[in-house]
C-alpha cells in the first residue's frame, strides 16, 4: 500500500478553512509514540467536530489511560467539517489522525463513542472518508481494522449493528484495556477477524452484534433475538466498583483553538440518586459512586497545575448530591481563590440548593442560576418522580434573589405521558410567580431586571427507563402545546419571560433512533447517501434527507417515536444487561400513572436490581 504523506496535502489547504488549527494536531499534551514499538494502534473517533469532541471528557480519560500503556497508542479523531471534507474529497485525502498524521484505515482498532443519536450518519461519513466499506458485512476477514463502539447510546447500538464488529456496554477504564491486550494476543497469532470477535465476545461488557439473528413478527415487532456462535443470550454492561481509586488523567491536551469547554475538568460522582423516569442516564449510570473530597481536590489541583487552565469544572448528573458538597467545596474554593481559577458548579438541584451552598457559589458564578425542574405542575413532577415541589422552587428561587441573583433558567419538557393543557400552562404560571416574587423580594439586586428563560424540550422516550414503553408526542400535539405555553405567560411579564423550545422534527428523528431496531440501518444508510451529516446541529439538519429515506426504504418513523409499546413486547435492547430490571421499570412506568413518587437511593432502596447485580449495596 503506497504511503500518503498527508501533512504535505493539507498544509497548502489549511488557510481555505476554518479554525484549520483543528486538523494539525501537535496541542501541548498529545501523546507520540514510535508506532514500531506499540503493539496496538487505537483510532478514538468521535463523530462531530474538534470543537465538539475535546470538550468531552471520556475521550480525555480514555485517550490517557490507553497512552499509559506502553504497548498502545491512542490517537484522535474527529468529523472534519463540511468546508474541509470538501476539499479532503477533492485531494484525496483520507481520514487521519491528528498525532500521527496518518490514515485512518491503517489502525489497528477504530472506535467511536456514540453520545448522541443524531450523530450516527457522521459515522458512516467518517469510515467512508477513511477508505472503510460502512457495512461491516462488506469487509474482508482480515484483523484489522476493527470498528467498535461505546458510549451511552451503546445500551441500544440495534440500529447501528450492520455496521460495526463489537460494542463495548458500560464503563470504559478496565474492558478497553482488556480488549486491547486480547487484540494484542491475536495479532501476534494471525488470527482472522472472526476468531478474534468470538474471542472477544466472552469478554464482559463485549456485544458483537452479528453474532446474533433478528426475527420479526408481521406487525413488525420482534419475535426473537437469537444467539450464534456459542455467544452469550445477555450481554452485561462493565461497572468500576472502585471509583473512588480508577484511573484519572492528571493532564489534558489544550487545544490551540476554541473548543466548547475549554477548561480543566474532574469528575466527582457516577450515577444518580433520584430516578427521574425519563432520564436514561440516571439508570444506565448506576450504581451511585462517588470520589472523596480529597480525591476531587487533588485531581483537580494536579490538572489545573499541570495545563495552565484557569477554569475548573465538577462533572456529573447532579453534583449536589455528594455527601461532601460543603467541605469539598470549602477545600477547593481556597484552592481556586488563592490560585484565581474560576470553579464552575454544573448541575445544581433545586431542593438541596441552601444558603450555605449559595454563599459558596456566589463567588464563581454571576448573575444567572440554572434549574431544572422539568414540568410546570406538581401533579406531573410527580408523574415524572422529579422530587421537586413548589415550595423548594420558591425557596430556592427566593434564595437566590436575596443573594444577588437576578437571572433564572428553567428547563421543561412537553409531551410527557398524562401530560394535559393544565400542566403546559403551569410552566408559564411558575415563570410568572418568579418574576412576582423577584419584584416582592426586598434583597433584590438593585439597578437588575430580571430574566426568566424558559427552555422547553420535547420528550424523548428512552431504553432503559420507565418511560421506554411510552408514545411520543405527534408533532400536531406538540405544535398546540407550544401556542398554549405562549398563550397562558401574562401579558405585563411577556418581556421578562423568554421561552424557547427545539425542534421537533430533530427530536422525533431522537426517539426513531433511541428506540429503533435493526432495520433502521438501512434508513440511516440512505439518509446519508442522501447528504445527512451534522443532523445534531440545527442549521444543519435537514428532515427532507431522512424523510425520503423512510420513504424510499417502506419504514414508518411513527412505528418507532409515536406508537405506544406493550409490556410484553420484545424490545430491541432486552438481550443487553444494564442491571435495571423489567420488573422494577414496570412498576415505576405503573407509579407514574398514579402520580405516586419514589424516595432517592439515600433515602431507601426503590429494588432497581443495581444492588444485586454488582453483589453489594449501593449505599
Amino acid at each position: 500500500m503506497r504511503k500518503i504523506n498527508i501533512l504535505s496535502k493539507i498544509e497548502p489547504l489549511l488557510l481555505q478553512v476554518q479554525k484549520p488549527a483543528q486538523y494539525i494536531g501537535g496541542e501541548l499534551g498529545s501523546v507520540y509514540k514510535n508506532k514500531e514499538e506499540v503493539d496496538v494502534r487505537f483510532a478514538f473517533c468521535f463523530p462531530d467536530t474538534y470543537e465538539i469532541g475535546m470538550s468531552h471528557l471520556g475521550m480525555k480519560i480514555l485517550y490517557s489511560l490507553k497512552n499509559a500503556c506502553k504497548n498502545f497508542w491512542c490517537e484522535r479523531v474527529f468529523a472534519p467539517d463540511t468546508d474541509f471534507e470538501i476539499l479532503m474529497r477533492k485531494n484525496n485525502i483520507p481520514l487521519f489522525a491528528l498525532e500521527s498524521l496518518e490514515p485512518v484505515a491503517e489502525f489497528d482498532i477504530i472506535g467511536f463513542t456514540l453520545q448522541y443519536e443524531l450523530s450516527y450518519t457522521n459515522i458512516l461519513n467518517m469510515l467512508d472518508l477513511a477508505g472503510i466499506p460502512v457495512f461491516a458485512g462488506d469487509r474482508d476477514d482480515k484483523l484489522s481494522p476493527i470498528i467498535v463502539a461505546g458510549g451511552p447510546c451503546v445500551c441500544n447500538p440495534e440500529p447501528l449493528a450492520d455496521f460495526f464488529d463489537l460494542f463495548i456496554l458500560g464503563e470504559g477504564e478496565e474492558v478497553n484495556i482488556e480488549l486491547m491486550n486480547l487484540y494484542a494476543e491475536m495479532k501476534k497469532k494471525n488470527s482472522t477477524k472472526k476468531q478474534f470477535l468470538k474471542e472477544a465476545s466472552k469478554i464482559q461488557g463485549i456485544y458483537v452484534p452479528s453474532f446474533y439473528d433478528v426475527s420479526y413478527k408481521d406487525d413488525g415487532t420482534i419475535s426473537s433475538v437469537t444467539p450464534k456462535e456459542e455467544a452469550p443470550a445477555i450481554i452485561k454492561k462493565r461497572i468500576i466498583s472502585d471509583f473512588d481509586n480508577v484511573f484519572y488523567p492528571d493532564t489534558f491536551i489544550v487545544p490551540y483553538t476554541d473548543i466548547v469547554h475549554d477548561r480543566a475538568v474532574t469528575e466527582v460522582l457516577r450515577g444518580c440518586i433520584r430516578g427521574c423516569r425519563f432520564c436514561q442516564a440516571g439508570f444506565i449510570y448506576r450504581p451511585f459512586r462517588e470520589k472523596s473530597a480529597d480525591t476531587v481536590c487533588q485531581q483537580s489541583k494536579n490538572l489545573c497545575e499541570n495545563t495552565g487552565y484557569d477554569e475548573l469544572s465538577l462533572s456529573s448528573l447532579s453534583t449536589s448530591d455528594h455527601s461532601e458538597i460543603d467541605p469539598m467545596l470549602t477545600k477547593l474554593l481556597t484552592y481556586t481563590e488563592n490560585s484565581k481559577i474560576h470553579l464552575s458548579l454544573p448541575s445544581l438541584r433545586v431542593d438541596n440548593f441552601s444558603e450555605s451552598l449559595m454563599e459558596k457559589i456566589k463567588s464563581v458564578r454571576k448573575g444567572g442560576l440554572t434549574f431544572a425542574p422539568e414540568a410546570g405542575t406538581q401533579r406531573l413532577r410527580d408523574v415524572i418522580n422529579k422530587n421537586v415541589t413548589e415550595n423548594e422552587i420558591r425557596n430556592t428561587v427566593q434564595i437566590a434573589f436575596s443573594g444577588g441573583y437576578f437571572n433564572v433558567k428553567l428547563y421543561f419538557m412537553m409531551g410527557l405521558p398524562t401530560e394535559t393543557d393544565e400542566d403546559i400552562a403551569g410552566i408559564a404560571h411558575l415563570a410568572d410567580e418568579i418574576v412576582n416574587m423577584y419584584f416582592q423580594s426586598a434583597n433584590r439586586p438593585k439597578g437588575k431586571m430580571v430574566q426568566v428563560s424558559i427552555s422547553v424540550a420535547t420528550f424523548v422516550p428512552k431504553p432503559f427507563t420507565p418511560f421506554q414503553w411510552e408514545p411520543q408526542a405527534t408533532e400536531e400535539e406538540v405544535n398546540h402545546k407550544q401556542e398554549h405555553l405562549l398563550a397562558s405567560i401574562q401579558p405585563r411579564n411577556a418581556k421578562r419571560i423568554k421561552v424557547s423550545w427545539h425542534d421537533f422534527k430533530i427530536s422525533q428523528l431522537e426517539a426513531v433512533l433511541a428506540r429503533g431496531d435493526r432495520k433502521l440501518g438501512k434508513v440511516i444508510y440512505e439518509a446519508w447517501k442522501n447528504g445527512a451529516k451534522f443532523d445534531s446541529w440545527s442549521d444543519r439538519f435537514k428532515w427532507e434527507y431522512w424523510k425520503k429515506a423512510f420513504l424510499d426504504t417502506n419504514i414508518s418513523p411513527e412505528f418507532y417515536a409515536s406508537r405506544k409499546r406493550e409490556l410484553s413486547e420484545i424490545l430491541p435492547w432486552d438481550h443487553l444487561d444494564y442491571y435495571i430490571s423489567k420488573a422494577f421499570l414496570k412498576r415505576e412506568l405503573n407509579r407514574a400513572e398514579q402520580a405516586k413518587t419514589t424516595s432517592n437511593c439515600r433515602q431507601a432502596c426503590s429494588g432497581c436490581g443495581v444492588n444485586k447485580s454488582v453483589g453489594r449495596e449501593c449505599f
